[in-house]
């Protein structure tokens, strides 16, 4: 119990225990290992709190006389030791989530994921030097699109699609192609991804 001095109306700052304390600080620990002490039941209450400010004080009292204080602009800091305790997890650790389909084939085929400078609709032109767009609004890929003169090319002039706009049909091509293919993968996917 703690110790207590005649004529004060303050609790005592000293914690005297038969067996002292042992302490954690980096968890901010207390273990007292002293049986509890209650006096009757109608004082279950008083006993428990007593305990309890005894064994807050001891921690207050410890960290106050190991732990290193400094004073900063933001105030004063208590730097707590490293933890010495090793506390039981209270659920298993988790088990490594299974490849996905997608994750099986790409380290199959040797596809790398795209780092982030690669993902970025960003390139660098020489002769304006500023950064542009790859694709999309006003992207580089449609400079071409709005050239007031255009080389000819002979094959395409033979077949009879060059000249202006040739560039965006091109690309409006492509973007159709790329969905008939999805249409098709998709029909083949309900089907059960059959060939």
């Amino acid at each position: 119990m703690a110790t207590t001095t005649e004529g004060s109306s303050r609790l005592p700052v000293q914690v005297q225990k038969p067996t002292p304390y042992t302490f954690d600080l980096g968890l901010l620990l207390a273990q007292d290992p002293n049986p509890l002490q209650l006096s009757t039941a109608s004082q279950l209450e008083e006993d428990l709190a007593a305990t309890a400010r005894d064994g807050a004080q001891a921690l207050i009292n410890q960290l106050l006389s190991t732990c290193p204080i400094t004073s900063t602009p933001s105030g004063v800091l208590l730097s707590l030791p490293a933890i010495e305790s090793r506390i039981p997890r209270e659920k298993p650790l988790p088990t490594p989530a299974a490849q996905t389909t997608w994750q099986k084939f790409a380290a199959k085929k040797g596809i790398k994921p795209k780092s982030a400078a690669t993902r970025q609709n960003l390139q660098y032109n020489p002769d304006t030097g500023e950064w542009e767009k790859k694709w999309g609004y006003k992207g580089a890929n449609k400079a071409k699109d709005d050239q007031w003169i255009v080389e000819v090319d002979e094959k395409k002039e033979v077949d009879g699609d060059g000249g202006r706009g040739a560039g965006r049909r091109e690309r409006r091509e492509r973007v159709k192609r790329n969905e008939r293919l999805m249409r098709r993968n998709e029909r083949r996917g309900r089907k059960g991804g059959g060939n």
